[in-house]
């Protein structure tokens, strides 16, 4: 018994009962490998071994102590009064204290553990859970007041959308056969080197794309490429993540964006790498809209070398579309559609 090490031999005189009902009788207690040992001093005779991790004190604090096998002391019982020995049965109770298993500690412990882990879990995941939700959500209506929010914040950069109505008017007459029946098609005046496809629809185009090209197909391009290149939804839970939580519960019980909630998104946007499609994808939609694909790439690479299938691919490149994209008069007007 490794808590009684530095005993050699242990014993001492104690007061034995073989039953309750039976007179006191002197023993020898003596403690085992893992035993107590109660012998007849005269005899030298054991007259029973008890467990010692069984062992019981029947009267915690006092004198003599009163030990039993038996929790309740319906079994034998033993009486000592000698320090030493009493010393050594506590010892070994605290060692095998000491190792037991405890469940219901263990079970506690787990269960707290348990609990810390959902709280982070619910941390860390239920804000995007909710944002996420809330974009898929979105109505048309609201989509597009992500959107509006968006464009309010490129603004900043790019400076204020232009309205010149004649230009404009050509935008819409454009929009659906470029990029569908209920998207809007706004241009700034700040360079943006393609499209932006916004939530809610919203088109945004820079007049670099329109000021000093020979037609509309290159601005046409980066209309038809953001379309095919840009999420919806994905783009809709971009703009909620930068918003925050308590904006997406706003937004979900009260239906409106608080002010400046998107502040620093549209910036962001211009920064970022515009998205490109994928080269067949975009060659097949060109050609369903009828116009061709080199204007579009080069304005990627002027030299073209880096975008030689968009060039080689081009479906009109043996011979214009026999329909123009846009008449003399109607390009003239969205050339200008920031002047004024």
């Amino acid at each position: 018994m490794t808590a009684l090490t530095e005993f050699q031999r242990l014993e001492a005189q104690g007061s034995w009962r073989d039953s309750p009902e039976a007179r006191l009788r002197e023993v020898v207690v003596a403690v085992g490998d893992a035993t107590l040992i109660l012998t007849d001093p005269k005899s030298d005779v054991p007259l029973s071994h008890w467990s010692l991790p069984a062992v019981t004190r029947l009267n915690p604090g006092k004198l003599p102590a009163i030990y039993s096998p038996a929790p309740d002391g319906s079994d034998e019982t033993v009486e000592i009064d000698d320090p030493l020995m009493i010393e050594a049965i506590e010892r070994v109770h605290h060692a095998i204290e000491t190792r037991r298993a405890h469940p219901g500690r263990l079970r506690g412990g787990l269960t707290i553990l348990a609990g810390l882990a959902m709280l982070v879990a619910v941390i860390v995941w239920l804000p995007d859970a909710i944002i996420r939700h809330a974009a898929g959500i979105a109505p048309p209506a609201q989509a597009r007041q992500i959107g509006a929010a968006v464009l309010e914040d490129i603004e900043r950069s790019t400076g204020p959308v232009c309205t010149r109505a004649s230009g404009q008017a050509v935008l819409d007459w454009l929009t659906p056969a470029l990029v569908g029946q209920n998207a809007l098609i706004r241009v700034v005046p700040g360079p943006l080197n393609g499209a932006l496809r916004l939530p809610g629809d919203l088109y945004v185009l820079g007049a670099d794309l329109l000021q000093g090209a020979p037609g509309p197909e290159a601005a046409a391009g980066h209309l038809v490429a953001a379309r095919l290149a840009t999420d919806p939804e994905s783009v809709r839970r971009q703009a909620l993540r930068h918003a925050g939580l308590r904006t997406v519960l706003r937004l979900m019980t009260l239906g409106s964006l608080s002010p400046d909630a998107l502040k620093g998104f549209g910036e962001r946007l211009l920064s970022d790498p515009l998205p490109r499609p994928d080269d067949a994808d975009l060659l097949a939609a060109l050609k369903q809209a009828g116009f061709g694909s080199e204007a579009y790439a080069r304005t990627l690479d002027p030299t073209g070398q880096t975008v030689l299938p968009l060039i080689e691919g081009d479906p009109f490149r043996s011979g214009p579309p026999e329909k123009p994209l846009l008449t003399d008069e109607q390009w003239l007007a969205l050339q200008q559609i920031c002047a004024g």
